[in-house]
């Protein structure tokens, strides 16, 4: 009886693992392989959006700038106990001028983008000299000393003099 358990369990073992690697995909398949049928000067925004779709990010600071992108995970070795490693990660940066055709196009891949150099200068944070706390407090203790604003009227009085 606990011979056949054992076989049970471990059949169900074996016919869970799976040899073939998950991956994880992100964005426009096959991104590297469309981008090439984009013609500069020719492609207009339709068929742009028909080979590609519609694109992942459009620009910020102007509308004119898409972007797309195709994002491989797969799970690491067993010496990383299985954390997610990328394995493909390109980016398609596309110019349309105003008339909708395809002015400029930058295909960047996993390689590329660790070429990209990052500035790693931090902008400091400007804070007043006093704070909240220490204002409203100031605050109160003028309100306590002065209620009724005798003091600013007087000032006011001796600086029109």
């Amino acid at each position: 009886m606990i011979k056949i358990l054992y076989i049970i369990l471990f059949s169900l073992v074996i016919s869970n693992c799976s040899f073939k690697p998950v991956v994880k995909h992100h964005g426009v398949p096959f991104l590297e392989k469309k981008q090439s049928k984009l013609i500069i000067n020719k492609s207009n925004k339709n068929d742009i959006i028909k080979i590609l779709g519609s694109p992942s990010t459009k620009s910020k600071f102007d509308n004119q700038v898409w972007i797309y992108i195709e994002r491989k995970q797969t799970q690491s070795k067993l010496k990383n106990l299985g954390k997610m490693k990328i394995f493909k990660n390109d980016v398609l940066v596309l110019e349309i001028n105003d008339y909708g055709i395809l002015k400029d196009k930058k295909f960047y891949n996993k390689d590329d983008m660790e070429k990209i150099k990052v500035v790693e200068a931090e902008t400091g944070a400007i804070y007043k000299k006093n704070s909240f706390i220490y204002d409203f407090m100031s605050s109160m203790r003028q309100k306590i000393n002065d209620p009724l604003g005798q003091r600013a009227k007087k000032r006011e009085k001796a600086n029109q003099q």
